[in-house]
């Protein structure tokens, strides 16, 4: 923290219990001459634990005394091991446009010390752009394009916006010795970022000047930086774009019937131009979903499953949100819940487990004849990890009843290898995995079948 006095400053700072009634740890602070902002760093090590726990900051003397930049953090946070995210979108959404452009982001001003800085939330682009390599993750980067919620730019003035953008780019792309990769490279990161896909604006479709505006943007980034692949906000899922792009995104947030059944929403998109990329999904329809619901995974699922069967055309998804804090919530549900001492994933963050493998994996066509197929939803995939090549089979049961199936996997040219094969995500061997068995699928279920196979072959799974 930084503080600041016309007089000698005595602090305690403490860790207390919310009610105070507890004292976890205490620092003394003197300072004798605090008349410039002086940076104080301190460690408390608590003797105890409390779930609500605060830091409180009091002296004996009586003064005035201006604080600024107080921060408090766990010594050690680094708990990304664990995650599985293959893509992270940077910025997005209405934290990119701002409710009017005089608020919006701004990543110049991100850049630096954070207590030099405005700032924007305490984020910026290289604490984002590092996440993303910690996590493995392809950074996505989300910029204004010159839209706010209530003020837009004209395009014949745009240009200072691409120029922004392009500054930005280089900050990420840029060789060390170039004028923004120096500065990257001064703050610890010689090494270029591997930006690849860039969002041109948010939800901005439909305003007077996108179109103008994505058009300049467009044309300089694919001058400076012809592999990038770049992103619009309209969705050609219906129709043709009357614009070039690489992907175009689509936002769906709706009611888990509403989104079990759009799982065919792009069984009849065209295959031809920009693939989608499907950056903003979940139900969030409050008595569906709640904080994180069963019954809104199980349409997450199944709308998975359907991008899974479409993924000719469907290059990326996302859920979103991803991360929330328990104790400053804004939108719900989440994915994965964070408080000060805890964090544990929503049914929805498990979902997204359930379909790490899909990637890269391989679609196999599926026929279900049941007199409940109007409420299931299967796909089937070949995949393989250091030992054994699988045959997942994944099934929503959305209805209140229990399904009985018989899934048979023909195009087999060898058995399937019963000791290896599992159910999840409650795992447990499968003791009548074959190339025809039964299965039943309990009411609201999502089940996932992993068959080992002994080689690789093409399949064709009914039910």
């Amino acid at each position: 923290m930084y503080i600041r006095s016309l007089e000698s400053v005595e602090l305690t700072a403490s860790l207390t219990c919310s009610d105070g009634m507890q004292n976890l740890a205490s620092v003394s602070i003197q300072e004798i001459d605090p008349s410039n902002w002086t940076k104080i760093e301190m460690q408390l090590l608590a003797q105890g634990t409390c779930r609500t726990s605060r830091l409180e900051l009091t002296s004996m003397k009586r003064g005035v005394i201006w604080f600024d930049q107080v921060s408090l953090m766990p010594s050690d946070t680094y708990k990304v091991h664990c995650i599985f995210i293959l893509l992270l979108a940077t910025d997005r959404g209405c934290f990119v446009e701002g409710d009017w452009l005089r608020n919006a982001f701004r990543w110049r001003e991100t850049i630096g010390p954070w207590e030099q800085r405005p700032g924007h939330f305490g984020d910026d682009i290289m604490s984002f752009s590092r996440l993303a390599e910690d996590l493995g993750a392809a950074p996505i980067w989300v910029f204004n394009v010159g839209i706010s919620h209530h003020d837009e730019v004209d395009t014949i003035i745009i240009e200072p916006f691409v120029k922004d953008v392009l500054d930005s780019l280089e900050f990420a792309r840029g060789s060390a010795e170039s004028t923004w990769g120096s500065v990257r490279a001064a703050m610890g990161h010689p090494e270029r970022f591997p930006l690849k896909y860039v969002a041109i604006g948010n939800e901005d479709c439909g305003n007077e000047f996108y179109r103008g505006n994505y058009l300049k943007f467009y044309d300089a980034i694919r001058k400076a930086y012809p592999d990038i692949q770049m992103i619009s906000n309209c969705d050609g899922s219906s129709r043709p774009l009357d614009h070039p792009a690489d992907l175009y995104d689509f936002h769906v947030y709706t009611s888990a019937a509403n989104l079990f059944i759009m799982k065919n929403k792009f069984d009849r998109t065209s295959r031809i131009g920009p693939k989608v990329f499907v950056s903003e999904y979940a139900v969030n329809e409050q008595r569906d979903a709640g904080k994180g619901s069963l019954l809104a995974s199980l349409a997450e699922a199944a709308f998975l499953i359907g991008l899974e069967k479409n993924s000719d055309v469907v290059q990326m998804a996302s859920y979103a949100p991803l991360f929330v804090n328990d104790n400053d919530s804004t939108w719900n549900p989440d994915a994965i819940v964070f408080n000060s001492w805890q964090q544990y994933g929503t049914p929805s963050y498990w979902v997204q487990t359930y379909f790490r493998e899909s990637s890269g994996s391989v679609i196999h066509p599926i026929t279900i004849s049941s007199r409940y197929s109007d409420s299931l939803a299967a796909s089937a995939i070949t995949w393989q990890d250091s030992e054994d090549i699988f045959l997942r089979v994944k099934i929503v049961n959305f209805g209140p009843n229990a399904v009985n199936l018989t899934i048979s996997s023909r195009g087999l040219q060898a058995g399937v290898n019963t000791a290896k094969s599992t159910v999840v995500p409650v795992e447990s061997e499968l003791p009548n995995a074959a190339e025809v068995m039964e299965a039943v699928l309990p009411p609201f279920s999502f089940t996932s079948f992993d068959l080992a196979l002994d080689q690789y072959s093409k399949l064709l799974a009914e039910m």
